[in-house]
């Protein structure tokens, strides 16, 4: 079966890579804004089958993985900036606060026509943020495109005091030991 990755995300690229087994990348092309009413987990959980389902037709002997990630904090919910303004004031509002990050995984089989999913949350405690710190991050960084606007894998990590979770790689946006499970019940060994 193929392997297909339904995300034109290049951190999730990056992280599927790490898995040392050949994958296709194909665009979803899914509008990503909520419904009226709905829930963080909810988002990321829709989001992530809409995303694994909306590629399966083009491939049909396949294992599709759709992923999507929610931030939240003080019931506010945080997405990708777009831009420096709106990052800026995601990480004023994150500062010295506590963020979950909700990464949603779907995998489906386009053989069966079955979808396994789960949801990894991730917590994110973010030290006490000053405007020039946030700066000096926002000019060096660009992190415009991440969630919450701190990018742990790189200088986003200068950000955060503390993180705390059961799968740091879902922080980065693919849950990569909930993949692993997820693609050996669907019959794919990784190692």
């Amino acid at each position: 079966m193929d392997l297909i990755l339904a995300s034109t995300s290049r951190y999730r690229r990056i992280l599927l890579s790490r898995l040392g087994i050949a994958f296709t990348v194909a665009d979803p092309k899914v509008d990503e804004s909520p419904l009226p009413g709905e829930m963080p987990q909810e988002i990321a959980t829709r989001l992530a089958r809409t995303k694994a389902l909306a590629v399966a037709p083009r491939y049909p002997d396949a294992l599709v993985i759709g992923c999507d990630q929610v931030a939240t904090a003080d019931g506010v919910i945080l997405g990708k900036p777009g831009n420096h303004a709106r990052a800026a004031a995601q990480l004023r509002m994150l500062s010295g606060r506590t963020a979950t990050f909700l990464t949603a995984l779907c995998v489906h089989n386009t053989r069966t026509g079955h979808s396994s999913e789960r949801t990894v949350p991730y917590q994110v405690t973010f030290r006490e943020l000053d405007e020039t710190t946030i700066e000096s991050y926002l000019d060096k960084e660009r992190p415009y495109d991440c969630t919450g606007s701190a990018k742990s894998e790189g200088l986003g990590i200068a950000l955060i005091a503390k993180m705390q979770g059961e799968d740091p790689n879902a922080l980065v946006g693919l849950p990569l030991i909930a993949l692993v499970e997820l693609l050996a019940e669907n019959g794919l060994r990784v190692a």
